[in-house]
């Protein structure tokens, strides 16, 4: 559990950076990249989460 945490933060906190660099340099590669993780962090919170939801009903 505290080891999918820290790697959520961390996903993250790469998705956020490449947005900065995105902002900072304008090239194209690396809101594609931020975009990326972003949404591949998010499908496995999703996924996560719901065997959590699962877990506690059953």
């Amino acid at each position: 559990m505290l080891l999918f945490r820290w790697a959520m933060l961390f996903l993250l906190l790469a998705a956020g950076v490449c947005f900065a660099f995105y902002v900072g340099t304008g090239q194209q590669r690396f809101r594609h990249w931020g975009l990326r993780i972003l949404k591949w962090t998010v499908l496995a919170a999703l996924g996560f989460f719901g065997v959590l939801i699962l877990e506690r009903i059953a």
